[in-house]
């Protein structure tokens, strides 16, 4: 068995597309390999700034032969039948075997292929990997065809064996591949001759590069958490950007600098966007008072003056940016909110559901109509969903789209806006995502809610509603919004009511119109998207179907329902009732359609028999007071321990009992029994719904 190496050696990678780089060239490579009939045992893909490598173990030194029988046409076909045969298999007439067959003589074609030496297919799938490779934007330079996302330096390309390591041929526009790597740019030797995987790594790290995006992120993280921990800071948490900066350097050297008291009264906000948008700085900040106080910097050399040099760039270059920054904080502070609001009247916010200062007016209005049904004052909810968009007319949410509804949040509280005026700014946008939190003040809910509502009934009204995969309004993520609000705030409102509500701020300004058709296609919409919610919750679908009546629109005792059934279904008193339940119901509906009748009406106690038909009768006049009140009081666990006890009376029926008995007036009472059985349980769930 042998081990495979490669590393393509370029000019620097732009940061986003290494990792999904690494994975290409591990796909393209192994798929090749493998269509080829070469095996391995195990792959691994890395990427530094300039350079993609692929490790590959166990392959073995060439491919099994192979033999092929095909089965061709009759002996006497046509000729053109004959020459397409042929063709398909690259073999002569002369070549071909005769056999007996049902109908005559007919042609076999046998190919044999011999096995081919691994260092042939992998020369063949690098070639191919490199010159298909799926860059999302790349470059061709001096003469050549080749097309690289920067240009392309080297190949490394090595099987390695007990024997020792043999360097694979490969020859591209004059690229001819070799044994040998390249370290850092400025630290490292030119040229490392390298036997395998192992070595390579070792020699690498040793002229100052770190092959594993991992272990630079990790370099990266700890070191700079120690600097920041020596002088009592923490360091802002920001996984993306770190995953970001460990592709821009592979030898990272943390570096932590001053930032001019100028900036520390900007709110830490503006400071950790402006400084990770523009130059890629971790924010540091203190954590008695939250303010951003330090930077910390990421070079990719160990300067002999310890990175003096490079922080004073970099402050100078940050000074500049935060000069802006601290302009247009300044500056917007200067114009009042109503006023930035105000500006919305220039802005589109759809052409057929006009501005965003209209869509403000009518997420107002709807936010005062909601605010009594979560306990908010209806003249602060107002007053917020007036207020919170006015921030997108601000110099900085302009310059930082990203810090919409935080900047207005500040704003609102220089202002001197109420507490819950300022909050809502900052979260009627919540939930942007399934693990976002949800609003829990009562006038952000209210202003949350109304801003859902009405992109929904908004698109629902104009008839652009997504489709498939496409969803570019996000309507999918303002329903799922508007579920977990409703949901994990536990709040009792039927949304029919709230469609409505906006339905009714669209007509007044004549924006559009929703029959009765687009409002139940919007209900069922947001009944679909319970159902995906609850289903990453573990709740089965069927459990759901079971408990959503047609036309339901008050979720939260609907979900509170499926979660109590889901726990019955899983203990034995459940399942077994289940199945007690799917008997019943499968029998009354065979007699029922071999009769010609409905088995309906209620069954008489005085025609059972003694001991477990009396028994059934007592147990279902004993649970149905039990279950109704607990329906009643939506005590969905008290109705579910009222059915389990059913489960007893039920088995012993269907053990001792024969319901089609000879007599037909105790027959047709015993399938009214059956009836009330299946009746008896519907109030609480559709048990019909349930898989098996």
């Amino acid at each position: 068995m042998a081990d495979l190496l490669i590393e393509l050696f370029s000019e620097e990678i732009p940061a986003r597309m290494q990792a999904r780089a690494a994975e290409d060239l591990q796909k393209l490579v192994t798929n090749a390999l493998v269509e080829a009939g070469l095996t391995y045992a195990h792959a691994s893909a890395h990427a530094t700034p300039r350079r993609l490598a692929l490790a590959l173990e166990g392959l073995p030194a060439e491919t099994k032969p192979v033999r092929e029988e095909r089965k061709g046409p009759r002996a006497d076909a046509p000729e053109k039948a004959l020459e397409g045969f042929l063709r398909s298999t690259g073999l002569t007439r002369d070549q071909l075997e005769e056999r007996d067959d049902k109908k005559g003589k007919v042609l076999f074609a046998v190919i044999e292929k011999p096995g081919r030496p691994a260092a042939e297919i992998v020369a063949e799938a690098l070639e191919g990997a490199i010159r298909n490779f799926p860059w999302p934007k790349s470059m061709r330079w001096g003469a050549g065809s080749l097309r690289w996302v920067r240009p392309l330096q080297s190949i490394l390309c090595i099987l390695t064996d007990e024997s020792g390591a043999t360097v694979v041929p490969v020859d591209i526009d004059g690229i001819r591949s070799g044994d040998v790597t390249h370290g850092h740019r400025f630290m490292g030797a030119r040229d490392l001759k390298v036997n395998n995987f192992d070595d390579y790594a070792a020699k690498l790290e040793a002229n100052k590069v770190l092959l594993r995006a991992e272990d630079r992120a990790e370099k990266i993280r700890h070191d700079a958490e120690q600097l920041a921990f020596a002088q009592g800071l923490e360091v802002v948490e920001d996984r993306g950007l770190l995953a970001e900066v460990a592709g821009l350097v592979e030898w990272p050297v943390v570096l932590m600098g001053e930032i001019a008291d100028d900036f520390l009264g900007l709110p830490p906000e503006v400071l950790q966007t402006s400084m990770k948008e523009h130059q890629k700085f971790f924010s540091v900040k203190n954590p008695a008072t939250g303010r951003i106080e330090r930077f910390i910097t990421v070079a990719n050399i160990e300067a002999p003056d310890h990175g003096a040099t490079i922080l004073a760039g970099n402050k100078k270059v940050l000074f500049a940016r935060l000069s802006d920054a601290k302009f247009f904080w300044e500056n917007d502070l200067r114009t009042p909110m109503v006023q930035m609001a105000e500006k919305l009247e220039n802005v589109t916010f759809h052409a057929q559901l006009g501005s965003q200062a209209q869509r403000i007016a009518r997420i107002a209005s709807l936010a005062g109509l909601i605010a009594p049904m979560v306990g908010a004052d209806s003249a602060l909810a107002e007053r917020a969903a007036r207020l919170a968009k006015a921030d997108l007319s601000s110099e900085m949410v302009y310059e930082f789209p990203e810090l919409q509804g935080i900047m207005g949040r500040y704003y609102a509280e220089e202002a001197g806006e109420a507490p819950e005026v300022a909050a809502a700014c900052a979260g009627h946008y919540a939930p942007l995502g399934p693990s976002d939190d949800v609003p829990t003040a009562p006038v952000t809910m209210a202003v949350s809610l109304a801003e859902k509502l009405d992109i929904l009934t908004g698109f629902w009204a104009i008839d652009e509603k997504p489709t498939g995969s496409k969803d570019p309004y996000a309507l999918r993520r303002a329903a799922l919004g508007v579920l977990r609000i409703v949901l994990e705030n536990g709040l009792r409102v039927r949304l029919s009511g709230l469609i409505d509500a906006a339905q009714e701020q669209l007509m007044g300004q004549g924006s559009g119109h929703i029959d009765a058709a687009a409002r139940a296609d919007l209900l069922s919409f947001f009944a679909d998207r319970l159902k995906v919610h609850l289903k990453g919750e573990g709740i089965r679908h069927d459990v759901i179907a079971a408990c959503m009546a047609e036309g339901e629109d008050d979720f939260a005792p609907l979900v509170a329902r499926a979660r109590a059934l889901q726990g019955f279904l899983g203990s034995a008193d459940g399942e077994n009732l289940l199945q007690g339940w799917r008997r019943a119901a499968n029998i009354l509906a065979a007699e029922e359609k071999k009769d010609g009748v409905e088995y309906s009406l209620d069954p008489i106690a005085n025609l059972a028999e003694e001991g477990a038909e009396k028994a059934l009768f007592a147990a279902l006049d004993a649970a149905a007071p039990k279950i109704e009140a607990a329906l009643k009081a939506e005590d969905w666990d008290g109705a579910m321990t009222a059915m389990a006890e059913l489960r007893a009376p039920i088995d012993a029926f269907f053990t001792d009992v024969v319901v089609n008995a000879e007599n037909q007036t105790v027959r047709r009472n015993r399938l009214c029994l059956l009836n009330r059985i299946r009746a008896q349980v519907a109030p609480v769930a559709d048990f019909g719904a349930l898989e098996g």
